[in-house]
């Protein structure tokens, strides 16, 4: 959310980064509520005191034996149009406060300024000499997956609907593997802890983090109990302090979590629909940083370079692309997505988006430190990023690793996983449909 004093005091800069995003963004109709507020409050304020002195002249009047009849009309006057002003006053504040929620973040001044990802732009490659090692004619990965037993989208469906798919055999085991390898690395290597959350949140934690009011209708949601299943673990791992001040000794604190994730991914009928690069459900390692404001930008690059070191161990060539403003997500105010090769198509695709949110999470969700300067509660900053999306990792290990049609070799770095026992995934009888 957008700081509203931030609004009050420069609103024309906040509508010039606003409008990098998107020509159409203002928050004109803010400040119109708010001065409008403002003004009421103004006003009660005003009428509390002369109803307080005329509650003060009755009293004395009384005291004196003299009639008070003309003095305590006056008063419920008064009081009546201090009921009416305090009933405008909250009207015009949920207006208001409904407005902010719909409100992006302003893109930061580093930010590429651009309307669409057309104006994206590269960071870096790494590892073009990992394209095409093994198998010059590369199956798509849904192709080779069905082909060996391991992954099953006829009977995703059945059991469920379109993406929604089922891992069978060395399939699952590689799903699992990849889980266990991101999380042994980003704890071990990388210092975070790791969490295991609720795979269902509230209506506040999803707003906490900018999912709604404005993206519901991309939501699970359980109507019953008003709980949504969580779109990422971002939600839970960011919300797990909301309401809180933390001690500053506290920062930065690194989380990285497992949850499966759940999108109706409503604004994409027609994208990807083979394969697990767009599914419903698919499971995911998540990174996040709460950080003090002035380590935002060294804790964001280091949080990019941790998600990056698991492309490198896995040996899968990616580029690093930074968003433009027109581009960038909800609540992110600075973002770089990691694009793994697909050789099958000959592209690379989104398998890590890492957002610097600034305090603009930390503003929905009441996020704060107790600076040791100030001595004051402040607004720290938050970052995510995956770490990565796993069904994603699953691809492009299936179209990297392809030695033939029949085989694809076994990322290094996973064969603990397997026990040392499996250098190659190939169709067997057991994970056979």
């Amino acid at each position: 959310m957008l700081d509203i004093r931030m609004i009050r005091d420069n609103p024309e800069k906040v509508n010039e980064a606003l409008k990098r995003r998107n020509p159409s963004l203002s928050v004109d109709e803010i400040l119109a509520l708010d001065v409008e507020r403002r003004q009421i409050l103004l006003e009660e304020e005003t009428l509390r005191s002369s109803r307080n002195q005329l509650t003060q002249q009755i009293a004395q009047a009384k005291k004196e034996g003299r009639n008070t009849d003309e003095i305590q009309v006056e008063t419920r006057k008064l009081a009546e149009r201090i009921k009416f002003l305090e009933q405008e006053k909250d009207r015009l504040a949920e207006r208001q406060n409904h407005l902010l929620l719909e409100i992006p973040n302003t893109p930061a001044e580093q930010t590429p300024v651009g309307a669409d990802e057309t104006s994206n732009v590269l960071v870096k490659t790494w590892g073009d000499e990992f394209k095409s090692r093994y198998h010059a004619e590369v199956l798509p990965h849904w192709e080779i997956g069905t082909q060996l037993g391991l992954l099953d989208f006829e009977r995703g469906v059945k059991i469920a609907q379109s993406r929604f798919s089922v891992y069978r055999g060395a399939g699952s085991r590689l799903e699992r593997a990849l889980i266990n390898f991101m999380l042994d690395l980003h704890t071990d290597e990388h210092g975070y802890e790791e969490v295991l959350t609720p795979f269902l949140v509230n209506r506040d934690a999803m707003t906490g983090t900018g999912q709604l009011p404005k993206f519901e209708t991309d939501m699970f949601r359980c109507q019953d109990d008003e709980l949504f299943l969580v779109p990422t673990a971002e939600v839970p791992v960011t919300n797990l302090y909301r309401d809180e001040i933390l001690d500053d000794a506290m920062l930065p604190m690194n989380l990285t979590a497992y949850t499966p994730c759940f999108r109706r991914e409503a604004g994409s009928a027609g994208k990807d629909t083979r394969g697990l690069i767009r599914q419903h459900q698919f499971n995911k390692v998540e990174l996040v940083k709460l950080v003090r404001p002035e380590d935002s930008q060294q804790e964001h690059e280091k949080l990019v370079a941790d998600a990056e070191r698991v492309l490198q161990l896995l040996e899968l060539p990616y580029r690093v692309m930074e968003l433009c403003s027109g581009d960038l997500g909800f609540s992110a105010a600075r973002c770089f997505d990691l694009e793994v090769w697909m050789p099958s198509q000959g592209v690379y695709r989104e398998i890590s988006s890492c957002s610097n949110f600034l305090d603009f999470q930390a503003r929905r969700a009441s996020l704060k430190y107790r600076s040791t300067q100030s001595g004051k509660p402040e607004y720290l900053h938050t970052i995510n990023g995956s770490g990565l999306a796993v069904g994603r990792t699953v691809a492009a290990i299936l179209e990297n690793y392809q030695i033939n049609p029949q085989e694809v070799l076994l990322p290094e770095v996973l064969r603990p996983y397997f026990r040392n026992s499996q250098t190659v995934l190939r169709s067997h009888h057991e994970c056979r449909v």
